[in-house]
């Protein structure tokens, strides 16, 4: 029997001194996400060797991956940038420190104030559609734009295997679809009647698309950079947005694939976006994140149903929901610990692990084999850097937990910064439509 994994003895580490410094608590602290800085810092240097050094290369984080500022702001101190799809998201970047130069704003649904915004600032647009290129095209009002801009393409290359993180099938809500009758045509004449236009971002998907799929969609938009450049008699297009959405492994702790391993089929099927000049942008997300963090949260019941036990937990919708509602395509690994946060051995036992909330399909695992959790133990979900704990559901008006960062020394020292507070479920936050400064059901200082 092997081991375990270098990454789970550091998850173990982690833990350990998360409960010894209170972080984690059955009474106070039912529930927490970790992000592991040292692992964010070498992923993304990771990312920075994989690409050749003879490439202008512009790596923007997909901020929707993990929208958390103090988290945006490790980031940018790694020398990312930041790739947003909301004004919410663009304010967060902008509070996290990146330059406007080194943000890219997607979104389908762009409003004439975010754009005037973006454009204003310098941030860089990539248009959605002919409609939202023509609204650009008034705002700039004959101006030259500050701002990098370029036009989506859909490639429609097809989809993977979850349909919902498939964006280059033929019916795709993003992008101009370049094998539509007639649009090829469109296109090229957008880029004659617009000089500012320069870019071209393309993005075939993500979690369940093949790396040569992906590819291959590369592979497409550059061949339509150089169609536009033939059309125009000149070098009109200067960079490339490749988007991101490499695939992560949720099985176990391997790496796979990775950075390395993409940019080689990038070479193999689009072998021009390196060596004709082109500047590149990229957006990965969760790539980045997912592997860099892990929740915890504490086992408050057990009990058995049909023959089957069940371990009732404090993690759930609220911090999984793509696992919640769609487990086939989202299956999150669990992994058993003592409430002091050492691992739990022995024999393995079929069960399920349930969420705190109030319908029956909250369950973060279904009929897993581990060892028997019982009131007081701890179960840990690796792979949730991305978009679980950081992106809360509110539903049942359950808190957003606390988020750590953490950085380890090698002389065992662990270090934690709160990147989040959790909230109080007793205090009601300001969008609820009021402010309580009491705790509800507390006797205020006056009553007392």
């Amino acid at each position: 029997m092997t081991g375990p994994t270098p990454a789970a003895v550091r998850r173990e580490r982690i833990l350990l001194e998360a409960v010894r410094q209170g972080l984690l608590d059955p009474e106070r602290s039912l529930l927490a996400g970790f992000v592991d800085l040292d692992g964010v810092d070498a992923t993304v240097a990771s990312l920075h060797r994989a690409f050749p050094g003879s490439v202008p290369v512009l790596h923007a984080f997909a901020a929707k991956a993990n929208s958390l500022v103090p988290v945006l702001a490790a980031l940018e101190r790694g020398g990312m940038g930041c790739e947003v799809a909301t004004a919410g998201e663009l304010a967060r970047a902008l509070a996290a420190g990146f330059p406007p130069e080194r943000i890219v704003f997607d979104s389908p649904a762009k409003t004439r104030g975010e754009l005037e915004r973006a454009l204003d600032l310098g941030v860089a647009v990539n248009a959605d559609n002919f409609q939202e290129l023509a609204r650009i095209d008034r705002l700039l009002a004959g101006r030259r734009p500050v701002s990098r801009i370029g036009v989506r393409v859909n490639s429609q290359v097809g989809g993977g295997a979850i349909a919902s993180m498939s964006t280059a099938t033929s019916t795709s809500k993003f992008g101009v679809p370049l094998s539509d009758p007639g649009i090829r045509r469109q296109l090229l004449q957008a880029f004659r009647d617009h000089p500012w236009l320069t870019w071209i971002h393309t993005h075939a998907g993500s979690q369940g698309c093949p790396l040569d799929l992906m590819a291959r969609g590369v592979a497409l938009a550059v061949e339509f950079a150089e169609e536009v450049d033939a059309a125009l008699g000149e070098r009109r297009i200067v960079g490339i947005d490749i988007g991101g959405g490499l695939p992560v492994n949720f099985a176990d702790d391997a790496i796979d694939p990775t950075f390395d391993g993409y940019v080689a089929r990038l070479r193999a099927h689009a072998p021009a976006l390196f060596e004709r000049g082109y500047r590149v942008v990229t957006e990965f997300g969760r790539s980045v994140l997912a592997k860099n963090g892990f929740m915890a949260a504490y086992v408050e019941y057990t009990k058995s149903a049909g023959g089957r036990p069940i371990a009732v937990t404090h993690a759930g919708v609220q911090v999984a929901a793509r696992t919640v509602f769609a487990p086939e395509a989202w299956p999150l690994r669990i992994e058993a610990h003592h409430g002091n946060g050492l691992a739990k051995r022995g024999r393995l036992v079929r069960q399920d692990v349930a969420g705190p909330a109030c319908f029956s399909g909250d369950l973060l695992a279904r009929d897993r084999a581990l060892p028997l959790l019982e009131p007081g133990d701890l179960v840990v979900v690796p792979d949730s850097g991305a978009y679980y704990f950081s992106t809360p559901f509110h539903y049942n008006s359950l808190p957003e937990p606390a988020v750590h960062g953490v950085r380890t020394d090698g002389a065992g020292g662990v270090e934690f910064t709160l990147l989040r507070p959790a909230q109080d479920p007793w205090e009601l936050p300001d969008q609820d439509g009021l402010t309580v400064r009491e705790p509800v059901g507390v006797p205020s200082r006056e009553a007392c």
